[in-house]
């Protein structure tokens, strides 16, 4: 297993903020609640805030699919009424089956990266 780091960005719809940011709330509520392979769930906007970064980190590919069962409903919620231009970026080694989930839900809207080289091996 590997960890697996991931950044998340949309794009908040006109007028809907302080409705993005409740929804926002309730998917890091069901995270605390629920999940228990996630190492990191952390919402940015920018100083606009017309956008939104997420960054995650996950203990392995299981943890990713794990925290989409979660708060797959509250995503959706995030989604239909208040996010757009969702594209999701996946730093490590992923397990074929959440390529071919993430590949499914999201075609085209994701990029994978494989570990090179750093500091840590």
């Amino acid at each position: 297993m590997s960890k697996l780091e991931v950044s998340a960005r949309m794009t908040i719809r006109k007028g809907k903020l302080e409705g993005f940011k409740q929804q926002a709330a309730e998917c890091i509520r069901q995270t605390k609640e629920k999940d228990t392979k996630t190492i990191r769930y952390d919402w940015f906007l920018s100083s606009d805030e017309t956008e939104c970064e997420i960054r995650e980190a996950y203990v392995s590919s299981e943890g990713l699919i794990e925290h989409r069962m979660h708060v797959g409903g509250a995503l959706s919620k995030l989604f239909n009424e208040f996010a757009d231009a969702h594209a999701v970026t996946v730093y490590g080694d992923p397990s074929r089956q959440l390529v071919e989930m993430a590949n499914a839900e999201m075609a085209g809207r994701v990029k994978w990266y494989s570990f090179l080289q750093g500091l840590e091996s």
